[in-house]
C-alpha cells in the first residue's frame, strides 16, 4: 500500500500543500518518505463539519452494525499486520515482535467492543414504569439509557502507535458508543497512521455508513490540535501524553463557551511497595521483575514503576546489589523521539542533582540517535516527602529507590502521594494481611491495585481499570482501556410519558434486543408490561 502523505477527510484526501511533517527513525535519525501535510483551517472544520452530519445517522444506527464496522476494521488491520509492523517499526524503532503484538491486541480490542455492542446491554436501560393509582403523587412512566455525546477527538499516542492511536482503544470506544471520530494523528508516526486510517476508511464505506464516521488530519498539537477542541460541534475530546500537554487541553476544553469533557492520561509514578516478604523470598527474582518492568518499551509506558519503596533488612543490600547489576551492564535504549530523548536526558539530570545515582549504564560504542541510559537513582524517606519534585515522572528507562526504615514508614509515604494509575504491592500473603491500612491509602491513590506482579502489563478486558486520580487522568471515574471506557463517550438520556413505538429499542416494552435491564430496580430481560 502506497503512502500518500494526505489526511482524510471523511472518504476524501486533503491537500498537499500544508506545513510539512515528517517522521524520523529514532535508530538512525534517517528522515522518512513521505512528507506529510499539515491541514488548513478549513479542512480541519471540514473535517468536524462531516463528523457533525454523520452524527444523527451514526448515532441510530444498531448495535449489530456498529459491531459489523469495528469487525471490519479489525479483518483491515489483520491483512495489512506484516506491513503496518514494518512501518511502525521504522517511525518508533520498538522491536517488531513488540509491534506485531500490538496490532493484535488493536484488533482484539475491536473486536471486544464489538461484541460489546452486539449484545447491547451496556446501554444501561432502566425501566420504570407508571403508577397512575400511587398516592400523594402519581408516578410517570420513566426510561433511560446511555446515548452517545457526539463528534470526539482522539489525540494519537506517541508510544502505542497502534493501540493508543488511530484504531486504538479510544478510537474502538467512541465508535462503540455510536460517536463519529476525528484522529489528530501523532507527528512521531504517521506513516502508521494513514495505513491504519486507510482500513478504517474502507471498513466505514463497506458499511455504507455516513463518510463523517472516521477522519483523521496531520498538523501540530498546537494549532491543528488547538482548533478542533475548541471546535462549537466538537463534543469530547481524548489525549495521552504529557502532563503540560494533557493539561493545557483540560483548560482549553473547559474554556470553550460550552465546556466539553476531555479525558487525558498523563502522569504516573505507579509506586511499588516492597513488603518484607518479597525479599525474604528472594532478592534476585525481584531485581529482575523490577528491571524489566521499568526497562519495557524503554521505559516509555504509561505504567512504568517509577517509585519504588524499599524496606531495611537483611536481604536489602542482596536485592539492590542485583538491581545494580543489571543496570549497569544494561545495552543502550532507543527513545521514540528526538524531543523524548532530550526531556529524559535534561530530567535525568536534574533528579541527580536531587538524589543520589544508584547505578547507570555505560554509554556504549553504537549511540542510537535517539539514546538513554537505564538509572535508577535512591533517596530516604524524609527526602522524598520534602521534595516534591522526586515524585514526579521521568519518560525513559529510570526508576527512584525510597529508602524506609520500616514497611511502617509505608504509610507516611502513601498519604504523600498524588493520583496514579497503579499501586503495586510485593509480598506474602502475610505481609498484605498485616498492611490493610495501606491498602486501603493506596486505593484512593490509584485505578489498579496489583499484587506480586508488575504494572507494565495492562490486559484489554470488561474488569480492568487503566485510569486513576488527578494527574493520573483527568477523571477519575473514567477507564481508557477495557469495555467500561465506552462509558466515557455517552450520556444519560430519560425518555417521560412517551408512547411505546416511539422510544428506542433498548426501552421498548417487548424488549426485542433481548438485553439486560433494569426494571422497577430488578435486572431482567423479560418484556415488560406497561
Amino acid at each position: 500500500m502506497a503512502l500518500t502523505g494526505q489526511s482524510f477527510l471523511g472518504g476524501q484526501r486533503g491537500a498537499l500543500g500544508g506545513a510539512p511533517i515528517q517522521a524520523i527513525n529514532p535508530a538512525t535519525g534517517e528522515r522518512l518518505d513521505p512528507v506529510y501535510a499539515s491541514v488548513s483551517a478549513a479542512e480541519a472544520d471540514h473535517a468536524v463539519q462531516l463528523a457533525a452530519q454523520a452524527f444523527p445517522v451514526y448515532a441510530a444506527t444498531s448495535g449489530k452494525a456498529k459491531g459489523a464496522l469495528l469487525r471490519g476494521i479489525a479483518a483491515g488491520l489483520d491483512a495489512i499486520q506484516p506491513q503496518l509492523a514494518e512501518r511502525a517499526h521504522l517511525e518508533t524503532a520498538l522491536p517488531l515482535p513488540r509491534l506485531l503484538g500490538e496490532v493484535s491486541r488493536t484488533t482484539g480490542q475491536l473486536r471486544l467492543f464489538a461484541s460489546l455492542v452486539e449484545e447491547g446491554s451496556w446501554v444501561e436501560a432502566r425501566i420504570d414504569p407508571a403508577l397512575p393509582e400511587r398516592k400523594p403523587l402519581a408516578r410517570p412512566g420513566l426510561r433511560s439509557m446511555l446515548r452517545p455525546l457526539g463528534p470526539v477527538v482522539v489525540f494519537g499516542a506517541s508510544n502505542f502507535p497502534l493501540a493508543f492511536s488511530a484504531a486504538g482503544g479510544d478510537t474502538a470506544s467512541a465508535l462503540a458508543a455510536g460517536c463519529p471520530v476525528i484522529i489528530k494523528a501523532h507527528s512521531a508516526h504517521p506513516g502508521t497512521s494513514e495505513l491504519v486510517a486507510t482500513a478504517i476508511q474502507q471498513a466505514v464505506a463497506d458499511a455504507g455508513l455516513p463518510e463523517g464516521v472516521f477522519s483523521l488530519i496531520y498538523g501540530s498539537g498546537v494549532e491543528t490540535g488547538g482548533a478542533l477542541v475548541r471546535h462549537p460541534l466538537v463534543q469530547a475530546v481524548t489525549f495521552t501524553g504529557s502532563l503540560s500537554a494533557g493539561r493545557t487541553l483540560m483548560d482549553m476544553a473547559a474554556a470553550r463557551p460550552r465546556p466539553i469533557p476531555c479525558f487525558t492520561e498523563m502522569s504516573s509514578g505507579n509506586p511499588v511497595f516492597i513488603l518484607p516478604g518479597a525479599l525474604k523470598s528472594g532478592t534476585d527474582a525481584v531485581a529482575q521483575g523490577l528491571f524489566n518492568s521499568f526497562t519495557l518499551g524503554a521505559g516509555q509506558f504509561c505504567t512504568k514503576p517509577g517509585i519504588v519503596l524499599i524496606p531495611e533488612q537483611p536481604e536489602t543490600a542482596a536485592f539492590l546489589a542485583k538491581l545494580s547489576e543489571l543496570v549497569d551492564q544494561a545495552q543502550p535504549f532507543t527513545l521514540l523521539t528526538p524531543a523524548i530523548a532530550r526531556d529524559y536526558a535534561r530530567d535525568s539530570s536534574r533528579r541527580a542533582t536531587q538524589a543520589a545515582v544508584a547505578a547507570h549504564a555505560p554509554a556504549g560504542d553504537a549511540t542510537p540517535a535517539c539514546p538513554a541510559r537505564a538509572q535508577i537513582f535512591a533517596t530516604d524517606l524524609d527526602e522524598f516527602l520534602r521534595t516534591p519534585e522526586l515524585a514526579e515522572e521521568i519518560f525513559g528507562p529510570d526508576t527512584l529507590l525510597v529508602r524506609c526504615e520500616s514497611p511502617a514508614e509505608y504509610l507516611r509515604a502513601a498519604h504523600a502521594l498524588d493520583g496514579h494509575l497503579t499501586a503495586t504491592l510485593l509480598g506474602s500473603e502475610e505481609d498484605l494481611a498485616a498492611h490493610r491500612e495501606l491498602i486501603a491509602i493506596l486505593a484512593e491513590k490509584a485505578g489498579r491495585l496489583i499484587f506480586n506482579g508488575f504494572p507494565t502489563g495492562v490486559e484489554v478486558s470488561h474488569a480492568m481499570v487503566h485510569g486513576g486520580p488527578y494527574p493520573a487522568t483527568a477523571d477519575a471515574r473514567f477507564t481508557s482501556v477495557g469495555t467500561r471506557s465506552i462509558h466515557r463517550f455517552a450520556r444519560p438520556v430519560c425518555f417521560q410519558n412517551f408512547p411505546d413505538p416511539l422510544v428506542p429499542a433498548e426501552l421498548q416494552a417487548a424488549n426485542p434486543l433481548g438485553i439486560l435491564r433494569l426494571v422497577d430496580g430488578v435486572p431482567s430481560r423479560e418484556p415488560v408490561s406497561l
